[in-house]
């Protein structure tokens, strides 16, 4: 005999069951979990331009030590 499970949730240390949410709860849910994935994909692609602007940055003070300066 199979069992069937219920998909559950922890907010505050309270565990809730699907059947235990209205359906603005649930969709209040389902917006939670969809802005953290957008703030984890926000937070990824900062890392990705904070280490090419620091790629460029080192590129450009490598180029600065190695040209001369021009008069002005």
């Amino acid at each position: 005999m199979s069992e069937k499970k219920t998909a559950s949730i922890v907010i505050d240390d309270i565990e809730y069951t699907e059947d235990q949410l209205t359906d603005a709860q649930k969709m209040l849910i389902n917006h939670v979990a969809d802005l953290d994935r957008k703030i984890g994909s926000a937070r990824f692609n900062l890392d990705q331009l904070q280490v090419g602007r620091d790629a460029f940055m080192s590129i450009l003070t490598q180029k600065l030590k190695e040209e001369p300066k021009v008069d002005e």
